[in-house]
This record gives C-alpha cells, sequence and structure tokens, in this order.
C-alpha cells in the first residue's frame, strides 16, 4: 500500500518514488474494482495476480520514457513488464486489463490530489505544534508588560503574552484555511477522455477514491479543474504570510535599539565575519525569505485555473514545479519557526524601560478622556494633552532630561486633574482591566 509519511518525510512524497506507488494503487484498485463489477472481462484471479506481481523501477519508467515521450505510458509499461514477467508464453497477459478504460489525467490528477493529502497532513500538524507554543507561552507572558506599537511608533500598554496570543489565533485561522483547502483537494476523477464515462464504469472512479479517501468528482472533465489546486497553493501562500508576520516582529523585536526578545543563539554559533558582537535574526530572516517563494507560487496556481477547453497541459509542468516547492519550503520554515519561537529569548527588564522611553506618553489617551470627563470639549482637551506631548516629546527625541509628560500636565493651568485622577491615569495595568476576558478567549483556544 501507499505510505502515509510523518513530518520529517514531506520531500519523499514529490518523489518519483512516491508518485508511482501512489499510481500503481490507483491501477490496482481499478482492476479490482473492474473485477468486482464483472463488466470488462477481467476476472478476480487477474486483479489478484496483477497486485501480487505488479512493480516498477523509477530507472527504467525514466529509461521508457526518453522513448515514448510520455510518462504514464512508460510507467504502464514498465509495471505492465513485471506484471507479465513470469506469465507462461503463449498465455494472455494480465497487464492488458491495467488502465483499462481510463486515460492519463484520471491516474495523475487522482494521485496528485492524494499526494497533496498526504503534505497537507504534514503542514496541518506543523501549524497546529506552532499554535501550541504560542498558546503555551501567550499565557507565560500574560502578565508581562511591554509597550504596543503603532507605526512602528510607541502607542498604549500591553503584555507581552498578547503577541503570542495573536499568533496563536493567527494560526489557528491558517489552520481552517488549510483544512477547508485539503477538503477541496481531496477528490479524484478517474471518468475517460473527456469526463463522460464512455469507457469505464463510474463504479470505478467510486472505488479507487473511497480507498485513497477521496470523493469522486461531480463533474470532471478531462482534469480535476485547478481551482481546487489554487486554494490549495492559495491557503499554503496565506499560512507562509502569518509565518512571515510572526518571524518578523522576532527580526523587529531584535534590533538592538530595542531588544525585547532574540530568536535562540546557540553555543558555537557565529553572527558574522567581521564582527564578533552580532547575535543578527538569521533564521527569522530566513523564515521571511522563504515565504516569499511560496507567495509567487501561488500565482501560478492562478494561472493554471484557464485551461484549453476540457484540458491542455499547460499547468502540468508548472504546477510540478511550484506545488512541491511551496510544501517543501513551508514545512521547513514551520520547522524554523516553531524553534525560534519555543525558545525565544525575552527581556522583560528592556521591555519595562522601553516602556517608560517616552516619559508618560503612552498614557496621553487616558488623560484626554480624563478631561472630557470634567466637562471641556474633546477639541480643546486634545489641545492641552498634545501641547504638554510634544514638549515632552521633544525633549525624548534630543536625549535631553527635562519634566516628563505628568510633570508638564501638573505645570500646566488649563489640566485641572487632580493627583488621584493622574495617578489612576498612569497606571499602566489601568488600560488592562479586560485582559482577563482576552486570555479566557484564548484558553478554550484548539489546535
Amino acid at each position: 500500500m501507499i505510505p502515509r509519511y510523518t513530518r520529517p518525510e514531506m520531500g519523499k512524497i514529490w518523489t518519483n518514488e512516491n508518485k508511482y506507488a501512489v499510481w500503481k494503487e490507483i491501477e490496482l484498485l481499478a482492476c479490482e474494482a473492474q473485477a468486482e463489477l464483472g463488466q470488462a472481462g477481467i476476472t478476480q484471479e487477474e486483479a489478484a495476480w496483477i497486485r501480487e506481481h505488479a512493480d516498477f523501477d523509477a530507472d527504467r519508467v525514466d529509461e521508457i520514457e526518453r522513448t515514448t515521450n510520455h510518462d504514464v505510458i512508460a510507467f504502464l509499461t514498465c509495471m505492465a513488464e513485471y506484471i507479465d514477467a513470469e506469465v507462461p508464453e503463449g498465455e494472455e497477459k494480465p497487464s492488458r486489463w491495467v488502465h483499462y478504460g481510463m486515460t492519463s489525467s484520471d491516474l495523475g490528477d487522482t494521485a496528485l490530489s492524494y499526494q497533496i493529502t498526504q503534505a497537507l497532513d504534514i503542514i496541518l500538524a506543523d501549524v497546529a505544534a506552532i499554535g501550541e507554543v504560542c498558546k503555551r507561552r501567550a499565557f507565560e507572558f500574560k502578565d508581562v508588560l511591554c509597550v504596543g506599537r503603532t507605526h512602528g511608533i510607541h502607542a498604549e500598554p500591553m503584555t507581552f503574552g498578547m503577541k503570542f496570543g495573536s499568533w496563536a489565533w493567527a494560526l489557528k485561522r491558517a489552520q481552517v484555511r488549510l483544512q477547508q483547502a485539503r477538503e477541496v483537494a481531496a477528490t479524484g476523477a478517474i471518468s475517460g477522455a473527456v469526463g463522460t464515462y464512455s469507457s469505464i464504469d463510474p463504479f470505478v472512479e467510486q472505488y479507487v477514491c473511497e480507498h485513497l479517501g477521496l470523493t469522486p468528482d461531480p463533474l470532471s472533465t478531462q482534469v480535476l479543474a485547478r481551482d481546487r489546486h489554487a486554494q490549495v497553493a492559495s491557503a499554503l501562500a496565506v499560512t507562509a504570510s502569518t509565518f512571515e508576520s510572526i518571524a518578523m516582529q522576532v527580526r523587529l523585536m531584535q534590533e538592538s535599539d530595542l531588544i525585547e526578545a532574540e530568536e535562540p543563539f546557540a553555543k558555537g554559533q557565529k553572527g558574522s565575519s567581521a564582527m564578533p558582537h552580532k547575535r543578527n535574526p538569521i533564521t527569522a530572516e530566513r523564515v521571511c525569505g522563504m515565504a516569499r517563494t511560496i507567495k509567487a507560487n501561488a500565482q501560478v496556481a492562478f494561472d493554471n485555473v484557464a485551461l484549453w477547453f476540457e484540458r491542455d497541459i499547460s499547468h502540468s509542468s508548472a504546477e510540478r514545479i511550484a506545488l512541491a516547492d511551496s510544501f517543501i519550503a513551508l514545512d521547513y520554515i514551520a520547522e524554523k519557526l516553531r524553534w525560534i519561537l519555543d525558545g525565544l529569548q525575552t527581556y522583560p527588564e528592556a521591555m519595562q524601560a522601553n516602556l517608560n522611553k517616552t516619559r508618560g506618553l503612552i498614557f496621553s489617551s487616558k488623560v484626554l478622556l480624563a478631561l472630557v470627563d470634567t466637562g471641556i470639549t474633546r477639541e480643546d482637551a486634545y489641545v492641552i494633552v498634545q501641547r504638554n506631548a510634544m514638549d515632552t516629546w521633544h525633549d525624548v527625541q534630543q536625549a535631553k532630561s527635562g519634566p516628563s509628560f505628568r510633570e508638564r500636565l501638573e505645570a500646566d493651568p488649563e489640566c485641572t486633574l487632580d493627583a488621584a485622577t493622574l495617578d489612576k491615569i498612569f497606571d499602566p495595568w489601568d488600560f488592562l482591566s479586560h485582559i482577563d476576558k482576552v486570555f479566557d478567549r484564548l484558553e478554550g483556544l484548539e489546535f
């Protein structure tokens, strides 16, 4: 039987050996279905002989293909050599029943669907593993304060656990998209030259698909429509984009001016040939770089949707490269990203220092609302807050000593907030009074 691979075997799925193994199984199942149906002339004994003796040699297939210039015919010729090798001279050859009533795409497309399900099962396991890491580390850092940034600029306080939590939810969405893509891709077609079942009974298609865990296409032409494959490639590309987004956050946090977190740096690792002090986020950068190839490959799948009439083969050569490369690359960067996040080095002291870096400017939104609560207009309140904030920001920009944002507000006669109100405003945890709600939702997240 054809193998179901575990995570380290993604590359094997896309080898000729695995493809031919799937092809062989499809042909054997089709022979068994024909024998059970009792219409094509093949007997149960012949079907059993074919299963017992069928085999292939990838090098021999390549040798034959150099003459035939047709991969399926080369494979069938090779397999027939094994099936008929022990048949006595003068007796009918059982191999004549192989591929009976089928066309090449019946074999190739159904096999490709099975390979995609093999590969997607690995990717789904990858995403679940990263998601579990993110969820676990979110609760680990639930109460670790850090500054939230919008446009790269300090905004309001948050907790570092929220970063991991947001990644966990993004990965859950990726998981759902991949599961939907798997359902769409898990489709087979053994319906003949243009999908009319002119030389084969639909029972054969049903039988083969059922044994492979696939669903028969309700109406194929000569191929499975490539919108299915485009959905798979799209799901891979969006997942790669999610991986890239997470890895980019790690890269940003590792900047020397922030250094709130950094990817693991192994003993004996070197960061730069010229500068021995360097600890570069090379693995996160690799994730980002390889994600670009996966996203680009999705365009190939989109272009493959439009084929001439019932079928051409403009899609075939392109998807053999793009699909395999995308799956292998995504599996690779998934493992790298899991390694990064599981071992992410974090520096809460630096997070606290960055939280205080703008001398209280991150509390401006609370000051604005508190002033509005005193009865003045939002416009007037905004002027008071922005004036004092900009003066504070100027000192921060110039690295000058000077009053903090709160001290400027206390000295401003137009700011009528009392000390108790300012104490509450300038408590970072006042921003996080509903944080438990966020983590209660995360608690229920399952991969």
